[in-house]
C-alpha cells in the first residue's frame, strides 16, 4: 500500500490517478483530514509522501519512514510549487503539473498522457479546434500545460479533427440517441466489472427484463416523439445472448415505437463467438441494422481459457465468416492488450489473424484493472508483470489498423490501465462508430434504457445532468415506473 497523506479536501481524486499511474502495482490511499481516526492509525505506517497545500503554494514531502524501496532514496525531501491562485480549475491544474513534474523525478519515469487523468483527452483537442486554434497550437498546448506525448498529442488532433467532421451532421440541440441495454453474458470475464449476468441464471426471467425496456421505449415514444433519433446502440454484456425470437422482439418495438428514418447507425453488438448463430444474424439483417461486434479480445486460445471466455479462436473465425456470408453489416472487432501472459509476438499474431479476417472496424483497448473485478483478485496472487503492454505492443496494433486501410476515430481512456494507454476505435472510411464518438464527446443527449444503464441529458450550453437505472437486474424488473420517472424528471422538471 502507499499512503497520500493531504491536508485539505476536493484534490483526492486526481492525488489518487497521477499517483497510481506511476505505481501501478501499489493500492494507492489518499488520506484527507476527514478520514475516520481508526482508518488513518491503520494507514499511517503506509505513508509515503505528505501533501501541503496553502492557498498560493504547495509541498510534497517524501516521508522519513517509507518502507516503500523506490522512496528510500528520496526520504525526507521536500518539493515545492507555486500554485495559482483564484480560479479553482487553474489551481487544481498547476497542483497536477507538480505532482506530475515530482514523480517524474523521483521515478525516472514520465507518462504517455502526462497529467491528464480524464478518460476523455480529445475532448481538450476538440475544444481548442472549434476555437480556431492550429495544429501546432493545440500540440503545444497540450505537450507543455499536461506534459503529454508529442505522439499522443498529434494522435488526439488526428482523431479530434475526424469527429468533428463525422458529428458535424448530428443534430444537437433537436436530436438524442438511444442506448439499450443487455447485462447478460455466457460467462462473466476475468477483467469484466460490467453489469453482467450469466444467462444461465436469469433464463427465464429475460422476456420480463425485455417488457420493461419496452415500457421504457414507450417513455420514449411519448416524450421524445418531438426530437430527431440519430443513432441506436444496443450493448451489454452480450446483447445475443438473447434468442433469436427475442431479438426479433426488441428490435421490432423500437422500429413500432420511434422515427428511424433519420437513423445514421444501427448498432447491435454481437460479441461473442459462443452467442453468435445464423438465426439471429438473419434477425439482424431483416431488421436492417448495419454495424454488429464479433469480439475475440485476442486470438490466443490458452488466453481465452484463462480470462473466462468459453469460445475458442476457430468459433471466432466461424462466427465472422457467418456474418459475412450473411452480408450487409459493417463488422467491428475488439481486442485488449495487456492480458495476463501475453507478449509481444502473441499481440502480432492476434493482428495478423485478424487481417486476414479483414473486419471493417477494429477497436483496441489497454485492459483496465476493476476493483470489483476477478482479475484485481487474479493480480494479487499472481503479480503486475504478468501484464505487458508497452509502447511497442500498442505500436503493432496501431501499424495492423493502418495496414487495413482504417483510421483512427475516436478515443477514451479508464482508471487503472496498464501501460497508462488509450483505448482506441480505428475503422475503414464510411465505417466509423458515430454512437462511440457522441458518447465520448458529449455533445448530444443519450437516452438510455436497461439495468446500469445512464442516461445523460446535454444542454445547450454544455452542461450535463446524468441518471441513472438501478444496476441490479432483480430491483430493475420490480421498480420500472420509477427508473421512467426517474427520466421524466431529468427532461421535465427544472433542475438546480
Amino acid at each position: 500500500m502507499l499512503v497520500v497523506d493531504v491536508n485539505k479536501e476536493k484534490y483526492e481524486y486526481d492525488i489518487h490517478s497521477l499517483v497510481k499511474a506511476f505505481y501501478p502495482e501499489e493500492t494507492v490511499k489518499v488520506l484527507t483530514p476527514m478520514v475516520a481516526k481508526e482508518r488513518r492509525e491503520e494507514w499511517e505506517k503506509y505513508i509515503g509522501f505528505v501533501m501541503e497545500m496553502e492557498e498560493d503554494h504547495a509541498l510534497i514531502k517524501v516521508a522519513e519512514t517509507t518502507e516503500n524501496p523506490e522512496l528510500k532514496e528520496f526520504a525526507g525531501q521536500s518539493f515545492a510549487w507555486e500554485l495559482t491562485t483564484g480560479d479553482m480549475a487553474a489551481k487544481k491544474n498547476t497542483l497536477k503539473q507538480f505532482l506530475y513534474k515530482t514523480l517524474v523525478q523521483i521515478t525516472g519515469r514520465t507518462l504517455p498522457w502526462g497529467n491528464l487523468t480524464g478518460i476523455r483527452p480529445t475532448k481538450i483537442a476538440m475544444g481548442l479546434l472549434e476555437e480556431g486554434k492550429s495544429e501546432k497550437e493545440i500540440e503545444n498546448f497540450m505537450m507543455e500545460e499536461h506534459f503529454v506525448s508529442s505522439k499522443k498529442a498529434l494522435l488526439s488532433i488526428d482523431i479530434a479533427k475526424r469527429e468533428k467532421e463525422l458529428l458535424s451532421k448530428i443534430h444537437y440541440e433537436n436530436g438524442y440517441s438511444l442506448y439499450i441495454g443487455i447485462p447478460f453474458c455466457p460467462t462473466t470475464c476475468l477483467y469484466c466489472s460490467f453489469t453482467s449476468n450469466p444467462i444461465c441464471k436469469w433464463r427465464d426471467r429475460v422476456d420480463e427484463y425485455i417488457d420493461c425496456l419496452i415500457r421504457e421505449l414507450d417513455y420514449v415514444k411519448d416524450d421524445f416523439n418531438d426530437k430527431i433519433l440519430d443513432t441506436v446502440y444496443i450493448g451489454g454484456g452480450t446483447p445475443t445472448t438473447l434468442t433469436d425470437v427475442q431479438l426479433d422482439r426488441l428490435i421490432t418495438a423500437v422500429k413500432e415505437r420511434l422515427d428511424l428514418s433519420h437513423v445514421k447507425e444501427f448498432t447491435v453488438e454481437a460479441g461473442r463467438a459462443d452467442s453468435i448463430t445464423e438465426e439471429k444474424l438473419l434477425v439482424l439483417k431483416k431488421h436492417g441494422i448495419d454495424r454488429i461486434s464479433v469480439n475475440p479480445q485476442t486470438m490466443k486460445d490458452e488466453t481465452l481459457k484463462l480470462i473466462g471466455r468459453q469460445h475458442t479462436v476457430a468459433q471466432v473465425k466461424e462466427a465472422f465468416a457467418l456474418a459475412r456470408r450473411i452480408g450487409g453489416f459493417n463488422i467491428n472487432m475488439d481486442i485488449i492488450l495487456g492480458l495476463p501472459g501475453e507478449k509481444e509476438e502473441d499481440v502480432a499474431d492476434t493482428i495478423n489473424q485478424i487481417k486476414e479476417l479483414a473486419p471493417d472496424s477494429l477497436t483496441v483497448h489497454s485492459l483496465a484493472i476493476k476493483r470489483t473485478s476477478h482479475l484485481a483478485q487474479w493480480i494479487t496472487e499472481n503479480g503486475m508483470d504478468t501484464l505487458n503492454n508497452t509502447d511497442a505492443t500498442m505500436e503493432i496494433a496501431a501499424k495492423g489498423a493502418a495496414e487495413m486501410g482504417m483510421h483512427p476515430y475516436y478515443l477514451y481512456r479508464q482508471k487503472n490501465m496498464s501501460g497508462n494507454f488509450e483505448n482506441v476505435g480505428y475503422a475503414k472510411e464510411g465505417n466509423f462508430g458515430i454512437y462511440n464518438i457522441l458518447i465520448m464527446e458529449e455533445k448530444q443527449t443519450i437516452v438510455a434504457l436497461g439495468a446500469g444503464s445512464i442516461t445523460k441529458r446535454v444542454f445547450p450550453d454544455g452542461r450535463i445532468e446524468r441518471c441513472e437505472n438501478i444496476k441490479d437486474v432483480k430491483l430493475y424488473l420490480e421498480k420500472i415506473e420509477e427508473m421512467i420517472e426517474r427520466k421524466r424528471k431529468l427532461f421535465y422538471e427544472s433542475l438546480p
